[in-house]
Order: structure tokens, then C-alpha cells, then sequence
């Protein structure tokens, strides 16, 4: 039986062997152990020996293992992405947070200028007005 287990295009997991209980004592021909590439040499399932039940159930539990252990692995690595990106947002975040409190100082800067300069242009006002009254008056006693 040739069967495939569900991974990305770069990392396959081939199956080319028969796990079912075969009539005959017999070995396939064509039967080789699991590959997994991301396991170490030394965690590769060993092949089991064909005679013996308690062999095959152990190569069984073995390829499992190492399934599983793939499966885990590509949670982690989906799990550090997803661990990025949060770190990306919340630096993101705190960029706009503090952009956002520059703009507030920068508003309260500019509206005590705003309130200074509208102060200083009403005393300009009175001080205009008050020289053209004191002109016409010259104008008038003239």
C-alpha cells in the first residue's frame, strides 16, 4: 500500500510500505521504512522485522511518533509566525500610541501659541486703535 500523509510541498512524508497483517510469512518485495526528512538519522524508524507482530507494532507506533512529531513541529513553527506577527502589531502599535501622544503635545503647543499670538494681535488692535485716536486728535487740534 502506497499512502501519503498531508504536508507542505517542501517537506514530504512518503509511505511505500504494507503495515496490514499479510497471510504469508512472507516479506513484500517493495516494502521500505517510512522517510522523514526533518527527523534526525538517529530518530528514524528502524525497519521493522517482518516475522514478528510485537516488530511491526513497534515500527507502527514508531511511524506515529514520528507524525506526530512533524505535526507538532509545523504547529510550532506556524505558532512562532503567528508570534511574529503579534510582535510586529503590537510594535506597530505602540509606534502609533506614541506618534499619537507627540501629536497631543504638538496640538497643546500649538494652541497655547494659537492663545499667545491672538493675545498679542488684540494688543496690537488696541494699540493701533489707541494711536489713531491720539492722531485724529492732533489732526483736530491742528
Amino acid at each position: 500500500m502506497i499512502s501519503t500523509a498531508r504536508v507542505p510541498a517542501d517537506k514530504p512524508v512518503r509511505i511505500a510500505f504494507s503495515l496490514n497483517d499479510a497471510s504469508d510469512d512472507t516479506p513484500p518485495e517493495d516494502s521500505t521504512p517510512l522517510e522523514f526528512p526533518e527527523l534526525d538519522q538517529q530518530l528514524q524508524p528502524l525497519p521493522p522485522c517482518h516475522d514478528s507482530a510485537e516488530s511491526m507494532e513497534v515500527f507502527k507506533q514508531h511511524c506515529q511518533i514520528a507524525e506526530e512529531y512533524h505535526e507538532v513541529k509545523k504547529e510550532i513553527a506556524l505558532l512562532e509566525q503567528r508570534k511574529k506577527e503579534l510582535i510586529a502589531k503590537l510594535d506597530q502599535a505602540e509606534k502609533e500610541k506614541v506618534d499619537a501622544a507627540e501629536l497631543v503635545r504638538e496640538f497643546e503647543a500649538l494652541t497655547e501659541e494659537n492663545r499667545t499670538l491672538r493675545l498679542a494681535q488684540s494688543q496690537c488692535v488696541e494699540q493701533l486703535e489707541k494711536l489713531r485716536i491720539q492722531y485724529q486728535k492732533r489732526q483736530g487740534s491742528s
